[in-house]
């Protein structure tokens, strides 16, 4: 099995980060929605307390590094401008663009994934924020416990839409290119 540098870049962004972060992302709404039916908040050891602020803490770093290595790193591949006479599967944008049957995976749905992919971040910080700084009033109080969860049940939404329209992108006009690595394999006779 082989793969290009830029594949496997594109992977680690969508796979590995993204992944990460939709996964704490969703146990934070669950984290939220937990507290939000409890008779009696429950008391973390110190050690727990560490443990939840570190959970917090990597779930807004998995979203930074998600969004940061897409936008300046794979973007830039993704928009590239082929030559005159260029293999457009080189070219992801421009292949979408040349069809009118994969146009809109260019105009609907990489502008979703762009903006859905800033949002996800950006509300997942606010998140860690508050859940550190706050937890005790968190705990107890449940109209604050409500409007969090709002805004993590929008983080987690933002981020479905940016991880769907990457997956559907990556998988119509994948991101091609540099380096080709042999993963397992050999041949087969």
């Amino acid at each position: 099995m082989q793969t290009t540098f830029r594949s496997l870049v594109t992977s680690i962004h969508g796979l590995l980060f993204g992944s990460l972060f939709l996964i704490a992302i969703a146990a934070t709404v669950l984290e939220l929605l937990r507290q939000q039916v409890m008779v009696r908040p429950a008391e973390l050891t110190p050690l727990g307390r560490f443990f939840e602020r570190a959970a917090y803490i990597k779930m807004a770093a998995f979203g930074w590094i998600a969004v940061l290595l897409g936008t300046y790193v794979i973007y830039p591949w993704y928009r590239a401008k082929p030559p005159a006479g260029a293999n457009l599967a080189d070219y992801p944008r421009s292949l979408l663009l040349s069809s009118p049957n994969t146009a809109a995976w260019h105009s609907f749905g990489m502008e979703w994934k762009e903006h859905a992919g800033w949002i996800a971040p950006i509300v997942a910080t606010m998140l860690a924020v508050v859940m550190i700084r706050h937890a005790a009033a968190l705990r107890v109080d449940k109209r604050l416990g409500r409007a969090v969860l709002t805004f993590a049940c929008a983080g987690l939404l933002a981020t479905a839409v940016a991880g769907f329209f990457g997956a559907m992108l990556d998988k119509t006009a994948p991101v091609v290119g540099g380096a080709t690595y042999t993963v397992m394999g050999g041949h087969h006779g």
